[in-house]
């Protein structure tokens, strides 16, 4: 089992490090995270156990949501120790350092949200996310402790890409605020990074990773797979 960070097999965020912060995608070759798919419980609960174990020299707290692929953000205190899932939420704010957020893709859009102070966000937006605007709620959320957009760092990490992502024209019209008359292409992340812009982030990356054209590398729900990927940030303690 992963004993350290370093062996995990993972997909790192660039622009990160300089913050004190550990920002990373699972891929393929670390297994599934998801509960629901074909793996046994127990080797899921195992993965889970390593991915702590791994995490230790951060963060003694690690948080999982369940994910309803709503626009809801939990802000995240210390005080506790261990794995916390908690009810509905595809987003996690966590308002110190020592606190490890997750959540599971498979073709919806890992974000990640980095302050220098080390203030860190992961949230989980589908196309149900994107069109409720769940990376305004973590704006919001941030916006709340005082820190505005505009100093903040965002990656969107891997995620099905606009090649590969069809979808009905009713979803297309949410989408892109246009009418739509028949099915077609969407970039997701395109559409997350200019949600941002609007909201007066500068400092956006995107990876170029995707899902469904990487599928010997990550799950994807579009190939048929039932695994989960997980995309984890935590600010370790300084000092």
């Amino acid at each position: 089992m992963t004993s350290s960070l370093d062996e995990l097999p993972k997909e790192d965020v660039p622009g990160f490090a300089s913050f004190g912060i550990r920002a990373f995608t699972t891929t393929r070759d670390a297994g599934t995270f998801s509960l629901s798919g074909a793996d046994p419980t127990g080797e899921v609960m195992a993965r889970w156990t390593s991915l702590q174990d791994a995490l230790s020299q951060h963060a003694k707290r690690l948080v999982f949501g369940r994910q309803v692929h709503g626009s809801h953000v939990l802000t995240h205190r210390g005080g506790w120790e261990g794995l916390l899932r908690t009810g509905e939420a595809d987003g996690h704010l966590a308002a110190e350092r020592g606190i490890a957020l997750a959540v599971s893709i498979a073709d919806c859009v890992p974000i990640f949200i980095a302050h220098p102070s080390g203030l860190v966000s992961v949230l989980h937006s589908g196309w149900r996310g994107t069109v409720a605007r769940i990376i305004d709620s973590g704006f919001r959320a941030y916006a709340r402790l005082g820190i505005p957009p505009d100093e903040l760092k965002v990656h969107l990490g891997p995620a099905i890409c606009g090649r590969c992502y069809e979808v009905s024209a009713d979803v297309r019209a949410q989408l892109t605020g246009q009418e739509a008359n028949r099915p077609g292409n969407v970039d997701i992340r395109s559409l997350i990074a200019e949600h941002a812009a609007e909201s007066g982030v500068t400092d956006i990356s995107v990876s170029s990773d995707c899902t469904r054209c990487d599928n010997d590398r990550f799950f994807s729900h579009r190939a048929g797979d039932t695994g989960r990927q997980l995309a984890v940030i935590v600010a370790g303690i300084v000092g």
